[in-house]
């Protein structure tokens, strides 16, 4: 199919009159995206205690360890040049 041919087959379907639909679809239809819209925002709430949650323990840690403080030697260093 060239390019026309794929457009007037387009036009075709698309000045067709629409086919009615059985009444028991559009309930499931509004069933499902209901649970879809609950389990995303689940997810989302869970992504962001679990953001909230990694960065609290990341706080924690570096108030606890404090990576950017230099360690206190354990051995002294060695004496030359006397």
């Amino acid at each position: 199919m060239s390019g026309n041919d794929r457009e007037a087959a387009v036009r075709r379907l698309l000045e067709q009159p629409a086919r009615p639909l059985p009444p028991e679809i559009h309930t499931e239809a509004v069933r499902r995206g209901g649970r879809m819209l609950r389990r995303r925002t689940l997810a989302r709430r869970l992504m962001w205690l679990l953001l909230c949650a990694a960065a609290v323990a990341f706080t924690v840690w570096a108030l606890t360890a404090r990576p950017w403080v230099e360690p206190p030697s354990d051995t002294t260093p060695p004496l030359t040049g006397w």
